[in-house]
C-alpha cells in the first residue's frame, strides 16, 4: 500500500466517522392549536409557519383553529413560531375519543373541542370512586342482612 492507497483509506474512514455522527430527520406532522379570528390572520401563521426551516407544507383550517405544518420539523420550533404572530396558541391538544379509556373524566371532555375529539390525558389521570358508589354497593350486598328484599 502506497502513499495514495493509505491518503484513499484515511479519507474513506474519516467521512465513514462524520456520517455516522449526523442524524437524519424523519419527516412529521406538527398540529398546533392557534387562535385565528379572519382570512388575513390564517395567511399571517400560514406565512409564519412556511418560514420555519424543514417546513414541507402548511395547513390552515379555520373552523378548528388548526395549523397542521408537515416537514422535517420540530415541534418546539413550530409552536416558537406560531407564538411570534402574537396569537395565544398551543400544540394540539385533542385526539380522538375512541382513544382515550375514560372519555368524559373531567380535564377530557371539553365542550371546545371539535367532533369526537376530547383533550389528550396523561395515562395516570383515572376516575376515582366516590362514596356514595360504595354506599350503594353496600346497601345491596348479599352480605347484609337488611338488602333489598327483592334480592
Amino acid at each position: 500500500m502506497g502513499v495514495q492507497g493509505t491518503l484513499e483509506y484515511l479519507s474513506d474512514l474519516l467521512s465513514s466517522v462524520k456520517s455516522k455522527k449526523k442524524k437524519k430527520k424523519q419527516i412529521q406532522t406538527v398540529a398546533v392549536k392557534i387562535r385565528m379570528d379572519c382570512d388575513g390572520c390564517g395567511r399571517k401563521v400560514k406565512k409564519v409557519l412556511s418560514g420555519v426551516k424543514g417546513a414541507k407544507s402548511v395547513d390552515i383550517d379555520m373552523k378548528q383553529q388548526k395549523a397542521t405544518v408537515t416537514g422535517y420539523v420540530d415541534a418546539k420550533k413550530v409552536l416558537k413560531a406560531a407564538q411570534s404572530t402574537k396569537k395565544k396558541c398551543e400544540l394540539w391538544p385533542y385526539v380522538p375519543y375512541t382513544l382515550v379509556a375514560h372519555p368524559y373524566v373531567a380535564g377530557a371532555y371539553d365542550k371546545k373541542a371539535p367532533p369526537n375529539m376530547v383533550r389528550s390525558l396523561p395515562s395516570t389521570a383515572t376516575i376515582t370512586e366516590t362514596g356514595v358508589d360504595d354506599h350503594y354497593t353496600q346497601m345491596f350486598s348479599e352480605d347484609n342482612p337488611n338488602a333489598c328484599s327483592v334480592m
